[in-house]
Parts: structure tokens; sequence; C-alpha cells
């Protein structure tokens, strides 16, 4: 499992991914030769899966972020599979999530503007196989998006 020295690193990985890596071992007082085959091996191991870009969507126009909760149709053996094959497939569908419960699916979905969002409502989301029930929420507010981990 991790040591404190690799916790150490992904703290200051996570806090800034696009260091030089002498810096980024400077900040986690290691070696950048340690640095860089601690992180090699983290990421062998599927402790670090990717380093990305965020995106601000508003700033390319998506102003309306809308979640779904969908119930599917479970008399069918392959409702789960179906839905999430061609829920894949919509652009605006940025994440897709399944539960156990009485909601079996959430969609979060993005648009330009709400005639964009009706759009795609209608003629993409409303489309999906086995939908039994859906219900749209509509995002206010964003309080907190943080992808950090408390090392």
């Amino acid at each position: 499992m991790l040591d404190p020295t690799d916790l150490r690193i992904l703290r200051q990985f996570q806090a800034a991914p696009d260091l030089p890596t002498a810096d980024l071992a400077d900040r986690a007082g290691v070696t950048p030769t340690t640095l860089a085959r601690r992180l090699d091996k983290m990421r062998a191991a599927g402790v670090i899966r990717a380093v990305r870009s965020v995106i601000n969507w508003p700033s390319l126009g998506y102003t309306v972020e809308v979640s779904l909760r969908v119930q599917l149709d479970k008399t069918q053996p392959r409702a789960f599979d179906e839905f999430l094959a061609q829920a894949r497939k919509i652009p605006e569908v940025i994440e897709a999530q399944t539960f156990l419960g009485q909601v079996d699916a959430r969609l979060s979905v993005i648009a330009r503007d709400m005639p964009h969002y009706q759009e795609v409502y209608r003629d993409k989301l409303l489309t999906l196989p086995h939908i039994a029930d859906i219900e749209a929420l509509m995002h206010v507010s964003r309080v907190k998006f943080d992808e950090t981990l408390p090392l």
C-alpha cells in the first residue's frame, strides 16, 4: 500500500499536477528521481489514473446543467446495458452513474441554453431505451466541486 512519502507526493501532485518535476519534488520533500519513480509506480498500480484539464463550461457558452434521475424498465434483461450504451453516445451527457434503489441511473447534461436543452431532451434523451420514468433537476449553483482526496 501507500506509505507516508507516497501520500505526501499525492497531496502535492493533487494540488499542482502541472508543476515541473523538480518543483513538485521539492514541495514533497523528495528528490526528482524518487518523485518520478514513485509517480510511475502509482500510475502502474492504478492509483493515479490520469492528469486532465478541467474546462469551465460557461466560458464556452454552456450555461445550463441538468441532472436527470432515471428509472428503467427492469423487466427487460439488458435495460441497463442498452440504456447506458446509448447515453454514452450523446455528447451533452457528461456523466452517467448507476444506482441500487428507486433511481437506477443519473445523467449529468449540459446545454448552451434552455432551447438547446429542450432540443437535447426531446430529440436525444427521451429516445433512450428502457426509460420507465425520468425526473429533471435543474442545477442552480455549484456549492462545492472538488476532486481532491483528503490525504
